[in-house]
């Protein structure tokens, strides 16, 4: 084998490495980019059982009507009536809890996956792994249940109840007020989110019983309609 076959093979195997390399950059930008294979949610079954997830983002002409809880968080008007009795239910169990988070605006939320990747680049990650492991646990803006407004991040009031208190309460009561776990520990495939036991969602009373009686996260109830 002659020196200018070295050098050939030698010049082969870096394109071949360097070709993998951008196939894996234009792979995790297709991936993860949040606006790719995306649709606008349905809203065919009714605005609470419309379905925001990784591949489903928010309509454009989306509207929802906020009203402001007694700790200053603000939620979708129309679940109040039923976030109140729940509370005032699980108050009667010794059971006292309060909404750390309720909606969002598309700015936080974006603020909030920016702070999340940030963390991951600051640990040496670069940006396409950083971003995959961020998105994980925070939705990408217009992905969000925060910003529909039904949804709410519960934990104990520290006062006099703790947050695993509060979880295992909500886990076994929630859905008797029209309220779901909505990333269950053993449906993470399927939502694409890490396990959350403090994000409920609203999706009304007779779809909570249905999904809790059937063992089913959101997806899997949409799909079966």
């Amino acid at each position: 084998i002659t020196i200018v076959e070295v050098r050939t093979m030698c010049l082969f195997k870096k394109l071949i490495i360097l070709l993998g390399v951008l196939l894996l950059i234009l792979s995790g930008y297709i991936v993860f980019n949040p606006h790719t294979f995306m649709n606008d949610a349905s809203i065919n079954n009714g605005w609470n059982l419309i379905l925001v997830d990784h591949t489903n983002r928010i309509p454009a002409h989306y509207q929802t009507t906020l009203q402001k809880l007694n700790n200053g968080k603000e939620v979708d008007s129309r679940i109040v009536p039923s976030l109140s009795e729940m509370f005032i239910d699980a108050r009667k169990d010794n059971v006292y809890m309060q909404v750390n988070e309720g909606y969002r605006s598309k700015e936080m939320q974006q603020k909030i996956l920016d702070e999340r990747v940030a963390h991951y680049k600051s640990k040496g990650l670069i940006t396409i792994l950083a971003k995959r492991y961020a998105l994980n646990y925070v939705a990408a803006p217009l992905t969000s249940e925060h910003e529909l407004g039904l949804a709410v991040d519960l934990i104990g009031d520290h006062r006099y109840t703790t947050n695993q208190s509060a979880y295992h309460w909500l886990h076994e009561n929630a859905y008797k007020y029209g309220f779901i776990e909505r990333y269950p520990i053993d449906k993470t495939t399927m939502t694409n989110m890490k396990y959350e036991p403090w994000h409920y969602r609203y999706v009304g009373k007779k779809a909570a019983l249905n999904m809790h009686q059937s063992n089913y996260c959101l997806e899997e109830y949409i799909d079966s309609l």
